[in-house]
């Protein structure tokens, strides 16, 4: 399941979402590793007991266009919560710098701003390799990881809805 790393949180039962509907954004960019990061993902929610009208999958281009995709999501009102995924992988141009800032900023700014949780699955890595080992190689997969802080932001949103 969950990448067992040192300083990784620990891993805490999923909470039961039964009528929650999620949203994944995958760039079409190194899709060989977003499809990776997505498939995680989706295991994940089927092992969690959600049907295939529970997930909907959205491609975009590459890793900037993440943040309005998710923003139109948002403004849909259709999903409890969404995943973003990318993987952007520094070259010896500053545009490595630029896409990060950018989806990052703009991934943040939508969770302070919106109340439907979009959680980040972008990977920012400098080699390749790096990027494979986190979509469901050595170091497991950063889409299962997403799809449960999916689940956990969602029961949180409930549980604070019911104050």
């Amino acid at each position: 399941m969950s990448t067992a790393t040192a300083g990784a949180a620990p891993h805490t039962p999923l909470p039961d979402v039964p009528e929650m509907r999620v949203a994944i954004v995958q760039a079409e960019w190194n899709h060989h590793i977003t499809d990776a990061l997505t498939n995680g993902a989706v295991e994940l929610f089927k092992q969690q007991g959600f049907t295939d009208d529970r997930i909907d999958i959205f491609k975009v281009p590459g890793t900037v266009e993440l943040t309005f995709a998710a923003s139109q999501l948002i403004e849909a009102s259709l999903y409890d919560a969404i995943i973003v995924f990318g993987c952007v992988i520094r070259g010896g141009t500053p545009h490595f710098d630029y896409v990060c800032q950018s989806v990052t900023q703009g991934i943040t700014s939508l969770n302070a701003d919106c109340d439907i949780p979009v959680i980040f699955g972008v990977l920012t890595v400098d080699h390749e390799q790096d990027a494979i080992d986190r979509a469901g190689g050595r170091l497991g997969n950063k889409g299962t990881e997403a799809a449960e802080a999916a689940i956990k932001m969602h029961d949180f949103v409930c549980k604070v809805k019911e104050l």
